[in-house]
């Protein structure tokens, strides 16, 4: 890990105690955020977003699920074929 990058998240961490967000209520939200991001990088598909985030296709499946994710929100939006008349 880069040190800009632990810096900006010790800066993250440190405003997030101060709030008095608990580590359950961070972890969630980091990994819902995480899933979020993997799930619009491969336009909703599982099997690359799961293996990007280094899981199983049915584990993030089961923490989409888990999370509330709306998973056809991040789905690639398919073109209907144009009707030729």
């Amino acid at each position: 890990m880069s040190k800009n990058l632990n810096g900006v998240l010790r800066a993250l961490v440190d405003e997030l105690v101060d709030k008095g967000v608990t580590l359950g209520q961070a972890r969630r939200e980091f990994e819902r955020q995480f899933i979020v991001a993997a799930l619009r990088s491969h336009q909703g598909n599982f099997s690359g977003s799961a293996k990007s985030l280094g899981i199983h296709r049915n584990t993030l499946r089961n923490k989409v699920g888990d999370l509330g994710i709306d998973a056809t929100d991040y789905a690639a939006r398919r073109r209907r074929p144009s009707k030729s008349t």
